[in-house]
């Protein structure tokens, strides 16, 4: 099986509000990208969440999806992934869609591809890629798992996928949307006004 997991932890602070809240098209970034992993066929998806979890889990419908709360958010965005792979440990895992909040743009095409990549021989993670530029989202295989179960909160899930270079997938995929970091104001105002 492989699973979707969302970070939706952080405090937001160069947005200045929940990121997660955010809307474009009529839906918020976590329901868009809730239904993009649908619509790429994954059916188990687990949200994590942190800075005004409540007022997110009241705001957004998060029907269908599994909501683990880290409250070590703070320590950053490895905590959170943390946290995901934790509360889903029990499950027969293959892999899983690594999605942050702050790329809602992606489509679903790219994220079958991605899963799709994960199944060849020797590969243990995809890493989307749009004219030569890194994106979102990776799909991270369970071998790797245990490496990143054991980083410190200082050191982002990257330090773990680029120590297995040699077996990790770069996937170019016609998405500008695996590019799209709206990660401030500008940029939210940039996508508001499309």
């Amino acid at each position: 099986m492989v699973a979707g997991l969302i970070l939706a932890a952080g405090e937001s602070s160069r947005m200045g509000r929940d990121k997660a809240l955010l809307t474009y098209r009529g839906q918020s970034f976590l329901e868009s990208i809730i239904r993009t992993l649908r619509e790429a066929g994954i059916e188990h998806i687990t949200v994590v969440l942190g800075h005004h979890a409540e007022e997110i889990r009241r705001a957004v419908n998060l029907r269908g999806a599994e909501v683990v709360v880290n409250a070590d958010y703070r320590l950053g965005q490895t905590s959170s992934l943390q946290a995901g792979l934790r509360a889903l440990a029990a499950s027969d895992l293959a892999a899983i869609v690594l999605c942050l909040v702050d790329h809602p743009l992606v489509a679903p095409g790219t994220v079958r591809t991605l899963t799709a990549a994960l199944g060849e021989p020797g590969v243990v993670a995809a890493i989307p890629t749009h004219h030569g530029q890194h994106g979102h989202p990776v799909v991270i295989g369970k071998e790797l798992f245990a490496e990143l179960n054991t980083l410190p909160p200082e050191i982002g899930a990257n330090t773990v996928v680029r120590r297995h270079q040699q077996t990790t997938k770069l996937v170019e995929v016609d998405d500008p949307g695996i590019l799209a970091d709206i990660d401030n104001p500008e940029t939210y105002h940039r996508l508001a006004s499309q």
